[in-house]
């Protein structure tokens, strides 16, 4: 098994919360390893937009590994990839895309328990989806490779009727599918990420929204990752929308070296 899965999975288990950033090309997943921070992952969100696609896997997974790939020889740090639901119809075609991924040396994935028809998003159904996870860890199994598979369970992101109880359900099911992790995008309140935790033996995931707890608390209750999605992005966007705006309306390129 590689090392960048080795030093990925050790993050999950430690005393400590870690932060992952969200990175959409290879320049800022070199300025994040810059900065210390342990490992990297993409936002397929973040991606997307910065190549002139909607989110929901409507770029095309070629380019979406050109990206990956820059992101891979440009840092030293273990890179997880947002896979959204797998980039393929069947769960061979997305078990191959994963195993694709873990040869180029991605050290883990997510992938989500949801689908996306037209404009909707929907849940798929819990034993469908675990049979989908248990195809990639069983190829992966097979290929002797380590992957680092954290299961995006939507139940918060879509705020489905009896989320907690929901999730619940699901956590049960995903935990015998030989998953690594469990994210739950969206989820805010400290007494849900308390029952969440009481479900999975799993280490948890949760991504930066607003109300969510400091990062004190996460840790104190036993979150083992943090990441901040495509906010950051959004951010770094929007100033740059805002700085432009600032040298027209000062006849003056002086606010980009303020």
């Amino acid at each position: 098994m590689s090392s960048q899965f080795k030093k990925f999975k050790a993050l999950h288990q430690a005393d400590s919360l870690f932060v992952l950033p969200n990175v959409w090309n290879a320049k800022s997943a070199m300025v994040f390893q810059e900065k210390q921070f342990q490992a990297v992952g993409t936002s397929s969100a973040a991606v997307a937009s910065s190549l002139g696609y909607e989110d929901g896997e409507q770029m095309q997974f070629s380019d979406y590994l050109f990206v990956i790939g820059r992101v891979l020889a440009s840092v030293k740090i273990p890179v997880t990839v947002d896979l959204e639901t797998g980039y393929g119809r069947t769960n061979d075609e997305i078990a191959a895309n994963v195993v694709k991924l873990a040869d180029m040396g991605v050290a883990g994935i997510n992938i989500e328990d949801s689908v996306i028809s037209g404009s909707k998003r929907s849940l798929q159904k819990a034993d469908t989806f675990a049979k989908t996870v248990e195809a990639i860890k069983n190829a992966l199994e097979k290929r002797k490779t380590g992957l680092f598979v954290n299961i995006r369970c939507d139940t918060y992101i879509l705020d489905v009727k009896n989320k907690q109880q929901e999730t619940a359900a699901r956590l049960e099911i995903y935990g015998n599918t030989g998953a690594d992790g469990i994210f739950l995008p969206c989820i805010s309140h400290a007494q849900d990420i308390t029952e969440a935790l009481n479900n999975t033996s799993l280490p948890l995931n949760v991504m930066c929204i607003p109300g969510l707890p400091c990062l004190d608390t996460l840790n104190g209750l036993g979150v083992k990752r943090a990441s901040m999605g495509p906010f950051l992005f959004n951010k770094v966007y929007t100033q740059a929308g805002e700085l432009s705006q600032a040298v027209l309306a000062d006849k003056s390129f002086a606010p980009l070296f303020s």
